[in-house]
């Protein structure tokens, strides 16, 4: 009997364990497994070649270029990206059809900050809870609000129900799948895509002419419907669960809903500590001389870490402090959010904070945020919170927060093996497919214009 005790209370105590080690050993052994399938093809910047002080001209560098043609790692996310892949802004090579497509992505969002903010105000407060009390993911109660957002942005017309559920399904799929939480399903994928080239003609600006109807509804897919909504979800995502983790700053911001300084400081420390990028990779053009005796060869696979640059140079930088800002200078910083103006800069780097800070201001009016979950750059949580009414503190608030705590710190265990297996899974599929050197492939070969993936 007492050996069965010990063995049970040992077996207690090893699953009580599990939260604390698990979930980071298997990160590690995520990582060796990503490297081992896809090569080492990649140089690191900042890294031994190209330290933290020549990022941003390396990174500017004209012959630092190429987006996707002759790296492995473009396989992955054109796999994740698709369908339309080989259309999506980020990863188009520089050429005419680019050029074209960049255009018209800037005149579609050039829009007044008054439009902005009215546009935001609206959606975001018909997508908030009608309850007093909600335990929500924030990522989850931000999608649907983008997702009305951008619909009118690209079409100029209220967003109807059928519209949003279908740019919900895709975005959340997309974005579930770069997280290696969950398996693409390319019929929501394709759904949206049908609605978007039966649609089209209801678009009032004017697209590519150079693409053609299905390249046109894929090119509006990807920028708007995958990136826009993905990356405006997961950037208020971060900034709420800041404000949740950090009560003080929340209640400046909701005394002072007008002080538009603070709010800034605030969103540039949140993307300085949860960039929406981890990694971005370019393909060199050209040789690019760094420094006496280092030059990076034509044709090199750069690495960028937003995460590493973003820690650089920073008193403390494993701290929040949005009261850092106010010496500081994003411009002069360690701080690229949106890129840089040289090579490619985020299009919505206007947009993106005018109608982040007005969703905020929306929801502190309304809501009082609380959350005892752990806050990660890649949030594959989903970003657990508790929105209150802000006149009424919620009963039993300590309790809530510890099921929160308790909660995460478990799903934290399984949801690591889900990421270990099936990203596991998704970087071999990605490169059986070989989305993107299969495309350059048959291009090359003078067959068809353009090859059908995803």
């Amino acid at each position: 009997m007492t050996r069965r005790l010990l063995v049970l209370v040992a077996g207690a105590l090893a699953v009580a364990s599990l939260p604390r080690w698990l979930p980071n050993a298997v990160v590690t052994l995520r990582g060796r497994i990503f490297a081992r399938v896809n090569g080492d093809e990649g140089i690191p910047i900042p890294g031994d070649l190209v330290d933290v002080a020549r990022f941003k001209e390396v990174y500017s560098h004209p012959a630092a270029n190429g987006r996707s043609r002759g790296a492995v790692l473009s396989d992955l996310f054109w796999y994740w990206l698709a369908p339309g892949p080989e259309l999506h802004q980020e990863h188009l090579e520089p050429g005419e059809r680019y050029e074209e497509v960049a255009r018209t992505t800037r005149r579609i969002l050039a829009r007044s900050a008054r439009d902005i903010e009215a546009l935001a105000a609206r959606y975001v407060a018909d997508g908030l809870p009608a309850q007093d009390v909600r335990l929500v993911r924030l990522r989850d109660l931000m999608m649907p609000i983008w997702a009305g957002f951008f619909y009118e942005i690209v079409f100029g017309a209220p967003c109807p129900p059928a519209a949003r559920d279908l740019i919900v399904a895709n975005a959340d799929d997309v974005v579930t799948a770069l997280k290696c939480c969950g398996l693409r399903h390319m019929d929501r994928r394709h759904r949206l895509t049908r609605y978007l080239i039966a649609h089209l003609d209801a678009v009032p600006h004017a697209l590519p002419a150079g693409l053609s109807i299905e390249e046109r509804a894929l090119y509006l897919q990807g920028t708007f419907f995958n990136t826009a909504v993905v990356q405006q979800s997961e950037a208020m995502a971060h900034l709420l669960m800041v404000l949740a983790c950090y009560p003080g700053i929340q209640a400046r911001l909701a005394a002072d809903p007008s002080d538009a300084h603070l709010f800034d400081h605030v969103i540039d420390e949140t993307m300085r500590m949860y960039p929406l990028f981890g990694i971005a990779h370019r393909i060199t053009s050209a040789e690019i001389a760094v420094d006496d005796g280092v030059t990076l060869p034509a044709g090199s696979v750069l690495c960028f870490n937003y995460t590493e640059f973003h820690r650089a140079g920073y008193a403390d930088p494993d701290r929040f402090d949005p009261d850092r800002w106010a010496a500081l200078s994003a411009k002069d910083a360690n701080h690229i959010p949106f890129g840089v103006a040289a090579n490619r800069p985020c299009p919505a780097w206007h947009l993106s904070p005018v109608a982040m800070r007005v969703a905020t201001r929306e929801i502190l009016r309304r809501f009082a945020l609380h959350t005892s979950a752990a806050h990660t750059r890649s949030l594959p949580s989903r970003g657990p919170c508790l929105l209150a009414r802000r006149d009424r503190r919620p009963r039993r608030l300590t309790a809530a927060l510890a099921f929160i705590k308790a909660r995460d710190r478990f799903e934290d265990v399984g949801r690591s093996v889900v990421q270990l297996v099936l990203g596991t899974y998704m970087v071999w599929d990605a490169r059986r497919q070989g989305l993107c050197r299969r495309y350059f492939e048959e291009s090359a070969s003078g067959g068809r214009e353009r090859v059908r993936l995803g």
